[in-house]
């Protein structure tokens, strides 16, 4: 395993912010796309588009990257990935782009929480205190009991949740399967199971729209890979962080394609969940250098 240097990080933390840019753009996209085509349509051309691109990128190195000691873990795993882009991309029919990733950026606290009910890792006091006060972000986001609060607003929340357990479910495989093998089986699972609810809800694309669906599978493909990237050459503790710049980001593509303004309470509560989150990586760091 190499030791990361400066460099390497440098190049980790822009690699990072790379994938979160092009995740952001890639729901940017989608949210336009939702809005005129059944929600299963454009996961599918997410999958099914990475399916394509992981296939002629390993071409003939793709037969080992089929084999896996650890099916079921793989099936899991895909299938909480396929619910955390499915609850994602079903939430852009309701609500803002920032409100939806505020939301669902409560992951890093909920893989923490996850970790040590499932994992047997250590939760401490502060710990806890990371995972409440994230809690506390989201309920002012969402506002239960003062009329603004939809239940479409636990969709996000919902894909929290699904991609906490993919990425504890990715800590179970470990270092014992290349990455190409987690994304070739979670676009293979996306696009059966996607494929499974397309008939008799699929809207022809007209070939003005068919652009549209390509990039997103083009983008979400990119995005992955880019992350991967980072985190084989910098510590996790290192680039993980810079993924709250998606907040950033996707209130700027909401202000910019949709005019949509994320008001007081949604920044002050995607403040709070970004806080805590950075409390929590802060605590986990100091933790292993302790």
């Amino acid at each position: 395993m190499l030791v990361p240097t400066s460099a390497s990080t440098r190049k980790g933390i822009l690699l990072m912010l790379l994938a979160i840019l092009l995740f952001t753009a890639m729901d940017a996209l989608a949210k336009g796309l939702v809005q005129r085509y059944p929600t299963q349509q454009v996961v599918w051309a997410r999958f099914f588009g990475q399916l394509l691109l992981v296939v002629l990128l390993l071409n003939r190195r793709l037969p080992p990257v089929l084999r896996t000691r650890h099916p079921k873990l793989h099936i899991l795993r895909s299938a909480t990935q396929l619910g955390a882009t499915g609850f994602f991309f079903t939430s852009l029919n309701y609500i803002g782009l920032a409100e939806a990733t505020a939301l669902t950026d409560i992951n890093p606290v909920l893989i923490t929480l996850g970790a040590a009910l499932f994992l047997g890792e250590k939760l401490g006091p502060r710990r806890i205190f990371g995972v409440v006060a994230a809690m506390i972000g989201a309920m002012i986001v969402i506002r239960p009991g003062l009329g603004v609060f939809t239940p479409a607003a636990l969709l996000p929340l919902c894909c929290a949740v699904c991609y906490a357990s993919s990425a504890l479910l990715t800590r179970l495989v470990g270092a014992q399967e290349t990455a190409w093998t987690s994304m070739f089986y979670a676009a293979l699972f996306g696009t059966l199971a996607t494929s499974a609810l397309l008939p008799g809800a699929w809207v022809p694309i007209p070939l003005s729209d068919l652009p549209y669906f390509i990039t997103v599978g083009c983008l979400g493909t990119a995005a992955q890979l880019a992350l991967i990237r980072s985190f084989s050459i910098a510590e996790a503790s290192s680039v993980a962080p810079f993924g709250y710049a998606g907040i950033v980001l996707a209130t700027f593509w909401g202000i910019v394609l949709y005019g949509e303004y994320p008001d007081a309470l949604t920044i002050l509560g995607a403040s709070i969940i970004v806080a805590a989150g950075l409390y929590v990586w802060h605590r986990e760091t100091r933790a292993k250098q302790g």
